[in-house]
């Protein structure tokens, strides 16, 4: 069987789920009523079905997307030509969620109310199997609790009982506390791994996954509180945060202590960082935890299709290029900045800039496939333009021989979980528990990830932003040096936006903020197009901060006309608002500002 062939099998089982949540049906793929699950086989064969949905999918589409590589957008990493509706602050409670997550635990709870009768109980099939479902139910829960907050917990397959249907929501931290223990149930159950070959899920992904949680939850919890929001848990102490805190460090710790992975380097400091994301098949490398294949065939994606010649009518922003160090460590601002600006790349060189910048946005003369010569500049004015200026080459399968150009042909890989998130997540949790007692310890987790592009170890002085325009130039020393690091390193990939709601941070990163682009006018790009046209009442081909005349205008990516920039909500748009027939069915109480 191919190693892909699990993800095909989940995706065209006859144990298909809806994407509605009914308690009155009986969960599907069910084996026999009396004895559901005679072995262990039959078992994993069962919960081959989550594979298909709890994972984070690669995929892009014109203007971003809601995939890995395209999620971003909902941040201030990337913008597309358009703005996302969440963050627009126009979506209303009729735009609501439904909550189909309940319809995938129905059927887990399933599997783990009927063990009693499996001839292999005990074996390690058996506990593979059953760890396996515990994590795919704290996964659902998980999605549930940085979506809407507190919801209903629901751990047996319920029947059609009217008392069971009206289950009241629980305390968000009640729900993250019975995802942390489901995960450690996974962890208890699953088998050690030393590598991703089997494309599984195993005892440190699981591990990986509770670290990520639990920091989560502490950061949600602190800055909500911190800010007297509506949307922290009103009975939550700062000893329950701190245990938050402690058990995402712990649950690192447990990952980097096997000394099984590594971060992937080979001594090639500007290419080692670009490459994993852009290796089809992964299962030899030693960062990775676990990763969804896609072969481009049976399984693709259309990263290629849409950013391959460094459109994708979508870019990476000033506020994210501005963040990355300069290449001895110190924080790109003032007359530096703007002079290296003025010409158009000269600010992404790995010879000026942390060389992660140049592999994750393209740089002059980056090549893109191989049946096109070097990129040059930007596409500011073609199909699927960039929007921004800065084009994004993470991602991107350089040397792609498959079809370059058609939809879901594409077989840029799903990373889940790679040892970077581990480091990242165990520096985070220590400079949430004292930075300053903790600096060593932070210093020497992100030292690997320095390394591997030749940077130098975190100083936290010498990197430390006091800029007044610096989003958080007011944040302990300790705690911006790892945020920027998290921004840095995992950059595109989805997750930014997922760190803005727990750190509270939508009113000094998103709302007001223009996501701007690279230097226009001012710089050598001004002169470098043929009939390019803006500052027009219409048939703009691009918009520009500012006004004419201006000595230094910047691209942006909407029409200021026609757009009124982010517009997110502090009082609501934290959580998505939960539809309004679900409040009515089972008399859940809204979430807050809805």
């Amino acid at each position: 069987m191919k190693k892909i062939s699990i993800l095909a099998l989940a995706a065209g089982m006859a144990m298909t789920v809806s994407s509605c949540y009914d308690l009155n049906r009986e969960p599907e793929g069910v084996l026999s009523s009396s004895t559901p699950f005679k072995t262990a086989a039959e078992m994993t064969s069962y919960v081959n079905q989550f594979y298909q949905s709890a994972v984070r999918a690669q995929d892009f589409m014109a203007g971003g997307g809601s995939a890995i590589a395209g999620y971003d957008v909902y941040s201030d990493n990337m913008s597309g030509n358009s703005i996302v509706p969440r963050l627009l602050g126009n979506t209303s409670a009729g735009n609501g969620n439904s909550l189909g997550e309940y319809s995938y635990i129905r059927r887990v709870n399933f599997l783990l109310t009927n063990l009693d009768n499996c001839e292999g109980k005990g074996g390690a099939a058996y506990n593979q199997a059953v760890g396996e479902a515990y994590y795919f139910r704290a996964w659902y829960y998980y999605q549930m609790l940085i979506n809407f907050g507190g919801v209903a917990w629901v751990d047996t397959p319920l029947d059609p009982d009217t008392t069971i249907m009206k289950l009241q929501r629980e305390p968000r931290t009640v729900i993250a506390d019975h995802i942390l223990s489901d995960l450690d149930n996974a962890i208890e159950l699953m088998a050690e791994r030393n590598n991703c070959a089997n494309f599984r899920v195993h005892r440190d992904v699981a591990r990986a996954l509770k670290s990520e949680v639990a920091l989560f939850e502490g950061t949600w919890e602190k800055y909500h509180k911190a800010k007297n929001d509506p949307f922290f848990d009103p009975s939550v102490t700062d000893d329950k945060i701190r245990d938050y805190f402690t058990q995402a460090a712990a649950a690192a710790k447990a990952v980097m202590d096997r000394n099984v992975w590594r971060i992937y380097n080979t001594g090639n400091p500007n290419n080692d960082y670009r490459v994993i994301f852009q290796t089809t098949d992964l299962s030899t490398n030693p960062e990775i935890l676990w990763f969804k294949k896609y072969d481009g065939e049976e399984i693709g994606n259309s990263v290629n299709r849409y950013l391959n010649t460094g459109g994708g009518s979508c870019g990476v922003t000033a506020s994210l290029v501005d963040d990355y160090l300069t290449i001895d460590g110190r924080p790109f601002v003032g007359e530096e900045k703007l002079n290296a600006k003025k010409v158009w790349g000269q600010e992404l060189l790995p010879t000026v800039r942390d060389p992660r910048l140049a592999q994750t946005v393209c740089t002059p003369g980056q090549i893109l496939r191989p049946d096109q010569g070097g990129y040059t500049l930007p596409p500011l004015v073609a199909t699927w333009a960039c929007s921004t200026g800065y084009s994004i080459l993470k991602h991107v399968q350089i040397d792609y021989t498959g079809n370059l150009d058609a939809e879901y042909k594409g077989a840029t890989p799903a990373i889940q979980f790679r040892y970077a998130d581990v480091l990242l997540n165990y520096a985070e949790a220590l400079a949430e528990l004292g930075g300053a007692e903790n600096a060593q310890a932070i210093i020497d987790a992100l030292h690997p990830l320095r390394a591997r592009v030749g940077m130098p170890d975190v100083d936290f002085d010498r990197e430390y932003n006091t800029d007044p325009s610096y989003p958080f130039a007011n944040l302990d020393k300790y705690i911006q040096a790892v945020r920027r690091e998290r921004r840095i390193e995992k950059a595109c990939e989805g997750r930014r936006f997922e760190d803005i709601l727990r750190w509270a941070a939508a009113e000094e990163l998103l709302i007001d903020n223009d996501r701007h682009g690279a230097l226009f006018t001012g710089s050598n790009l001004e002169n470098s197009y043929a009939g390019i046209k803006y500052d027009l009442a219409s048939g703009n081909n691009i918009y520009l901060t500012g006004k004419p005349g201006d000595a230094l205008r910047y691209l942006i990516p909407a029409n200021p006309a026609t757009s009124d920039g982010i517009k997110f909500r502090p009082n609501q748009d934290y959580l998505i608002a939960i539809k309004t027939d679900m409040i009515n069915k089972y008399k859940w109480t809204q979430n807050p500002g809805w």
